[in-house]
């Protein structure tokens, strides 16, 4: 039977708040199981949402790390001077999920390379290494997928389709229902006010079910 909640999440790559919202991804996905559909969408950050410097991101590190009480050292030695966006680890995640691997290993495994050991992954090879170690794809055949004119247009659809939520700030969360109850978070890295949205969208759906086969409903 298809869940009548879903839940998109908008990611990108190398974004220090969704490496923090990863907790809360698998906490929510732990306790919903198969009431709640979850997904995940690529959300590239442009120059505005990227550091200017090793040194600004080293500090973003360093702020974040307190505010979440980090038990782990970020390192910034991924962060090239320059960068206007991190492409490559963000075609290789939607490369991978067309080959078939579309959990949250490869997305997880890169990001820990870029943020936790400071591997370049700016770069597709580097990139796409990590994603066959974690996910058992070939290298040559991940590397050239993510390279493809297909996955660079549906990355570039998907950014899209987040701005067009008028949001601004990575991870959010799109949590709808079957009646059209909708709700976006945006910024939140924590799990409990999307699990209280999700458990009234799910009292909504189960009320609305009811209602309808209520004796005397002219639309049955």
């Amino acid at each position: 039977m298809k869940a009548c909640v879903t839940v998109t999440y908008f990611l990108e790559m190398t974004s220090v708040w969704c490496h923090w919202a990863e907790q809360a991804w698998t906490r929510m996905k732990n306790r919903y199981g198969g009431e709640v559909e979850f997904g995940w969408k690529i959300a590239l950050m442009d120059a505005s949402g990227m550091p200017t410097s090793r040194e600004q991101c080293e500090w973003i590190y360093r702020r974040s790390g307190r505010m979440v009480r980090a038990t782990e050292t970020l390192s910034a030695a991924w962060f090239e001077p320059g960068m206007k966006e991190c492409l490559a680890p963000n075609l290789v995640v939607e490369a991978a999920r067309d080959l078939g691997v579309g959990d949250d290993r490869v997305r997880r495994a890169i990001t820990r390379a870029a943020l936790v050991e400071g591997r370049r992954v700016g770069h597709l090879e580097v990139s796409a290494r990590v994603a066959s170690a974690a996910s058992g794809l070939d290298y040559d055949l991940l590397l050239t997928h993510a390279g493809s004119d297909d996955v660079r247009k549906r990355v570039r659809e998907t950014t899209e389709e987040f701005h067009q939520l008028g949001v601004h700030q990575r991870p959010a969360f799109l949590i709808e229902n079957d009646i059209g109850d909708r709700a976006v978070f945006s910024g939140i890295h924590v799990a409990e006010p999307l699990e209280a949205t999700i458990d009234a969208m799910l009292a909504d759906s189960a009320a609305n079910a009811e209602w309808v086969v209520f004796p005397g409903n002219p639309s049955v």
